[in-house]
């Protein structure tokens, strides 16, 4: 049960760092919670007033505490488990929404410090942004990629100024997306895939949901960078690759699995896409559309919950992403990339110092935010100091404790001078 906890002026309720699953909601008294702005590194505070709740992401995210909650004047705290809050606050449509926005604005704000950062972040129309993300996948030869942008492009702007150009630009991918058809099939073999329906969610197997259901074939551009965003997905099996287009050239951002969504973040803020979604695989996922979002939500809070966890691991994913990259030693910056990998992935064994991780040159390239020859110097002083030894299809750290230390102290020896 949900307990009432009285605390001092002066006292810690939680420190940053710490794992605690509580989740509070002040009842009465004033909460500060302090944290560190990770590309300043300016202490930041905010104000809890009586009614709110405070330490929701770290909990539902089941990551380290990112403050310090610090009580300024006697309080009184309600304090439960995830469990208990599910419990509780589940069917509360209200609630629940108010959470979303504020984490979906969060989001947002971390995604555009990050672009600033990579030097992506330019006033561009949403036209002459989707017309670039087409000519990103035509300059890759993923022409069935290109060709489904074009068609958005079309749909969602049929009076745009450069619509003719994108017409010829499709005109000419489909043309050439035949050919590369006509190539595979004089190779193509009786390999067939089998579609398993791995991870589904048990809740979304009912008939009822049936009308939400569609298919994309391999390839495919389910959602387009700068499209108006109308609908989300929730993957029911493939694959789906998160992709942004920065300066003309395409990059990864992620990879999403059954089980999870992707496009919520425009549903809730009424904004142009900010990412690329592609099919690797045949991919089933189930569509709901902006109209039947609330409705969809109050009359199945798990997906709420869902959305919120959903949101609480982005935001910590992307956070921790965003550190790697205000990181000004470039040495250190690629050693961190590493150190983000083996903690989003721990080893199995935690006396095993040796890491191997499926990463090539240009995979660490994307996630350091540096040019591949950059990069690969940087690798190749740690090849020279016997710290890291690289494989055609992998990078294995020969001692992850010994990266750590000298990242921690290149960024200390930064911070000093």
């Amino acid at each position: 049960m949900p307990r009432a906890m009285q605390y001092t002026k002066g006292s810690i309720i939680y420190f940053s760092g710490d794992k605690d699953e509580r989740i509070f909601i002040l009842q009465k008294g004033l909460v500060i919670l302090t944290s560190t702005d990770i590309e300043t590194g300016i202490p930041v505070t905010e104000h809890i007033k009586e009614g709110e709740f405070f330490g929701v992401k770290s909990a539902l995210g089941h990551f380290p505490r990112e403050e310090t909650a610090t009580v300024v004047l006697d309080s009184i705290a309600i304090s439960m488990t995830v469990q208990e809050f599910e419990h509780m606050f589940s069917g509360n449509k209200q609630v629940i929404m108010k959470m979303l926005k504020v984490f979906s604005n969060q989001l947002r704000s971390i995604h555009k410090k990050t672009e600033s950062i990579l030097n992506s972040h330019e006033e561009v129309n949403q036209s002459t942004g989707m017309l670039s993300v087409a000519q990103s996948f035509y300059a890759d030869e993923q022409y069935k990629a290109c060709c489904d942008v074009c068609l958005k492009f079309l749909q969602r702007f049929p009076n745009a100024i450069n619509k003719e150009e994108v017409a010829k630009l499709y005109t000419d991918s489909k043309k050439r997306m035949e050919m590369q058809k006509q190539r595979s099939r004089s190779i193509e073999t009786t390999n067939v895939s089998a579609s398993v329906m791995t991870g589904t969610l048990k809740q979304f197997s009912l008939p009822a949901f049936s009308r939400f259901a569609k298919t994309f074939e391999s390839g495919s551009v389910i959602i387009a960078e700068y499209e108006p965003g109308d609908c989300f997905y929730l993957i029911q099996s493939g694959r789906v690759q998160l992709v942004k287009c920065v300066n003309g050239a395409k990059k990864n951002l992620d990879i999403l699995k059954p089980g999870e969504f992707f496009g919520e973040m425009a549903i809730l803020e009424n904004s142009p896409r900010s990412a690329t979604c592609v099919a690797i695989d045949t991919v089933e996922v189930l569509e709901f559309s902006k109209e039947n979002f609330e409705l969809l939500i109050t009359g199945n809070p798990q997906i709420a919950l869902m959305l919120l966890k959903l949101f609480c691991k982005r935001i910590y994913d992307q956070k921790r992403r965003f550190r790697i990259l205000v990181i000004q030693d470039n040495q250190a910056r690629v050693g961190d990339v590493f150190l983000m990998f083996d903690e989003l992935n721990p080893g199995t064994n935690p006396n095993d110092r040796s890491r191997r991780f499926n990463l090539t040159v240009q995979d660490v390239s994307h996630w350091a935010g540096l040019p591949v020859d950059v990069v690969r110097d940087e690798i190749n002083k740690f090849v020279e100091k016997r710290k890291i030894e690289v494989y055609d299809n992998h990078i294995v750290v020969t001692n992850i404790v010994d990266m750590k230390r000298f990242v921690d102290s290149r960024i200390q020896m930064r911070h000093t001078q």
